[in-house]
C-alpha cells in the first residue's frame, strides 16, 4: 500500500533521513519509533510532501506521489498531529468537514459523514456539532482532530504523536479507541511516537529510526526477542525496567502493609 524507496532528506550539510526503505501493507499500522532528531517526523512529512525528499520516492497504491500536485495528494491522506490545529473560528462540524468541502462533497453527504464520525469518536453530534474548539477538553479536541483526519474517507492516515500532550488516562482511552476505529474503517496508518510503550501497544510492526537511519523493523515480538543492535536493545529494555520497578514497588508496599 505504501512504499518508501531509498528516501533521503538533506539540509545543507546535515542529513535528516538517509536511505529509508519501508513497505506498509494495506490495513497495517506501522509505528515510526525513535528519539528526538531520529528523522521520524521528517519521514512522515515526506510521505504527503509537506517536506519534499532530496532523493528516493514514495508510492501509495502503486502510484508515485510526485505524479500529483502536493495539495491534491494531501487531500487524499488523513493527517493528525499532537497540536491538533483545529481552526478556532470554526465549529466542531466545520472543522471536521474542511477536507470534504474542499473536495466538493454535497452538503448532505458532509453532514452525514460529520455526524457518523462524531458518533464513532463518542462525541454526541447534537451536543458537540456546534461547539467551538475552546469549549472542548484536550481529549475532546484530539477526538475532533482524529475525526477530521478520517473525514474524507482516506485509505491512508499519518499520525505524528497525536496523544503525546494528553494526560495518561485520556491517552490510554484514546489509544484504545483509535485502534478500534482504525480497524473498523480498514485504514492503513503510519504512527510516529518516541514512546516505547505506545509503540508496543499500537503497532502491527515497528520501524526504529536512529540518527536518520533505519535500525530495525519488525513486529513488537521480533524487536523484543531479537533486537538488531545495542540501541534497539536499550529501547526494548525500557518497558521491562518500568514493569520491574512497579513490581518491586507493589511488593514493598504489600510488605509494609503486612507489617502492621
Amino acid at each position: 500500500m505504501i512504499e518508501l524507496v531509498s528516501l533521503c532528506k538533506r539540509y545543507d550539510h546535515e542529513t535528516a533521513v538517509e536511505n529509508l526503505t519501508l513497505h506498509v501493507e494495506r490495513g497495517e499500522l506501522l509505528v515510526l519509533l525513535g528519539g528526538s532528531g531520529s528523522g521520524k517526523t521528517t519521514s512522515l512529512k515526506m510521505i504527503n510532501r509537506l517536506v519534499e525528499p532530496s532523493s528516493g520516492r514514495v508510492e501509495i497504491g502503486g502510484r508515485d506521489t510526485r505524479e500529483l500536485p502536493g495539495h491534491e495528494l494531501r487531500r487524499r491522506i488523513g493527517y493528525c498531529f499532537q497540536q491538533v490545529g483545529l481552526f478556532p473560528h470554526m465549529s466542531v462540524a466545520e472543522n471536521v468537514a474542511v477536507t470534504p468541502r474542499l473536495l466538493g462533497w454535497e452538503a448532505e453527504r458532509i453532514a452525514r459523514r460529520v455526524d457518523a464520525l462524531l458518533e464513532l469518536m463518542q462525541l454526541e453530534p447534537a451536543a458537540f456539532r456546534d461547539r467551538r474548539p475552546d469549549q472542548l477538553s484536550g481529549g475532546q479536541q484530539q477526538r475532533v482532530g482524529l475525526a477530521r483526519a478520517f473525514a474524507a474517507e482516506p485509505e491512508v492516515v499519518l499520525l505524528d504523536e497525536p496523544f503525546g500532550a494528553l494526560d495518561p488516562l485520556t491517552r490510554d482511552h484514546l489509544q484504545r479507541s483509535f485502534q478500534h476505529i482504525r480497524r473498523q474503517l480498514g485504514l492503513t496508518a503510519i504512527f510516529v511516537t518516541h514512546d516505547m510503550n505506545e509503540a508496543l501497544l499500537l503497532g502491527d510492526r515497528i520501524a526504529v529510526l536512529h540518527h536518520g537511519r533505519l535500525a530495525q523493523v519488525g513486529t513488537p515480538a521480533d524487536l523484543l526477542q531479537h533486537p538488531a543492535d545495542d540501541y534497539v536493545r536499550e529501547l526494548m529494555t525500557t518497558p521491562r525496567r518500568h514493569a520491574e520497578a512497579m513490581d518491586r514497588f507493589l511488593a514493598a508496599r504489600a510488605g509494609d502493609e503486612g507489617s502492621y
